[in-house]
Order: C-alpha cells, then structure tokens, then sequence
C-alpha cells in the first residue's frame, strides 16, 4: 500500500510515541500497541515494561533526594520553560480551543508554583519540637520514595502536571501510567521533561491498558505510594486492597488540587535528635 500523502503533496510522517524508562524512549518489550484517534500507535506497555520503569526509579531516588532543594527548583523551572516553549503543540494535542490554552497555562503555572516550594517545605512542614532534656529535636520531611501516579483522564495535560510536580518537588522519584483514552499530553510531556535537565529515571512514563498495569503497580514491593486521581471507584478499591498486603500509601485528591501540603502526602516525617551545645 502506497504511503498516505498530505494536503501539499508531501508523503505524510505520522509520528511514533514511546514508552519513557530510565531516560530513553523505548518500544514495549512486547511489541505491541493499539491505535488512537484512527491512525496513531500508542505503545501498550507490560508487566515487564512496569518492572523496568519501577527499578530505574528506585535507582534515580536516591541521587535526586540528595540534590540540594534549589537545584530540584530550578530543574522543575526549567521543565516548565520547555513546556511553554512547546505550547504550540500541546494547545494543538488539547484541541486547539480557549480551553487549551488555559490549560497550557495552568500546567506551566503548577510546575513553576511548586518549583518555588522545594526550599521552603523544611520550614513550612517541618517543626522544633520541645523536650524534656538537653537536646533538640527536629520533625524533618524525607520524600516517600518511588511514587506510582495514575493520571486522569481529563484535563489529560495539567490534570497530570498537577499530580507529578508536588512528588517531584519533595524528591520522589515517579513512575506515570499515560490516561489511557487520552495518552498524547501525557507522552509528548516525556519529551519536554527528557530535555529540561531532569535527572536520568526519575520520571518514567508508561502508556497501555491500566487493567493490564494497575494490579502490578499497586502490589509491586519497590513502589511505596500511589496518587489514584485517575482510577474510577472500583479500581481504588482494587487498588487499596493490593496495597495492603505491601503497605504502600494510597493518595487520593482531586485532579485540581494544587497546595504545598499536597507534598506532604508524598514524604515522610523523619524526627532527628541533637545535643544541645554540640
């Protein structure tokens, strides 16, 4: 079958999206995939694929807790001028309206508003807390860990960016499931963080059937939290029940929320004693 060609005459380039692991941009291991809008693959992603994504956080978690907080701000800064600086395609992506223009501009505003949090949460959330004896004693938050993130379905684009940046700004290390009706935004944003200095594996984004990858990620030992704005009911029932048998925290806010106490919901309070005069 000859290649379709556009309006102008040119063989049409339809573009190929990826599964985002450990800062690259991969096809699923099982090779396959199914069709969006009527002539775009989307990869499904697998268990395997899952695993993968999970093992290249809990790598990258580490290293990026560690970096100061005003590095991690300036990183999601940065991620949110390369998101502005593709606002053209995303508007496109989100349909062109006035709507999704709001919606560019809110994402963009929710990655620079927590960027602005990342050296203030010690303060904020944390304490001095008084003791019976010569020490202090210090409430500090440490992140949670590897954090799974169901993305809603709708607003596919900030909807996403609104439950990724509070994790990111704590030091969490991510591993996104892609909307599964809408996976565009949600893979393109792979693209704008792949270039905005993130470290490598700290995001990951998956796309694929969520019946297929919910169960693995809500049981998965490595993972120690996950935001469940995108699953109906009856999959946060599913879900929490899988999350019990490993502990793993189930957060659960709406998709709209934008708050620095939402942080706290991906870190955990670590208490810290000291002598005094030493």
């Amino acid at each position: 079958m000859p290649a379709a060609k556009s309006g102008n005459g040119r063989v049409e380039v339809r573009k190929t999206y990826k599964l985002f692991i450990n800062g690259e941009f991969v096809r699923s291991e099982s090779g396959r995939a199914y069709r969006f809008d009527g002539n775009v693959n989307i990869p499904r992603g697998s268990r395997k694929d899952l695993r993968d994504a999970v093992r290249a956080a809990r790598g990258a978690v580490s290293g990026w807790a560690a970096r100061t907080a005003m590095n991690r701000g300036q990183i999601l800064y940065r991620a949110a001028e390369m998101l502005d600086g593709r606002r053209a395609q995303f508007v496109d992506l989100l349909g062109s309206a006035r709507a999704a223009h709001k919606e560019v501009d809110d994402a963009v505003e929710a990655l620079v508003w927590y960027a602005g949090w990342t050296d203030k949460l010690a303060q904020v959330i944390g304490a001095t807390n008084p003791v019976s004896g010569p020490y202090f004693n210090f409430t500090i938050p440490e992140p949670t860990g590897v954090v799974g993130i169901v993305a809603p379905e709708e607003p596919a684009l900030v909807g996403l960016v609104r439950r990724m940046a509070p994790a990111l700004c704590g030091g969490n290390a991510l591993v996104v499931l892609a909307p599964e009706e809408t996976p565009l935004p949600a893979l393109t944003l792979a693209e704008v963080l792949a270039t905005s200095d993130l470290p490598v594996g700290v995001v990951n984004v998956l796309s694929g059937y969520r019946k297929e990858l919910l169960p693995w990620l809500a049981s998965h030992m490595d993972v120690n939290a996950i935001d469940v704005a995108g699953c109906t009911p009856d999959e946060v029932a599913e879900i929490e029940k899988a999350a019990a048998d490993n502990v793993k925290r189930v957060v659960k806010h709406a998709p709209e929320e934008m708050s620095p106490y939402l942080i706290t919901a991906f870190m955990e309070m670590k208490t810290v004693w000291h002598p005094v005069g030493v």
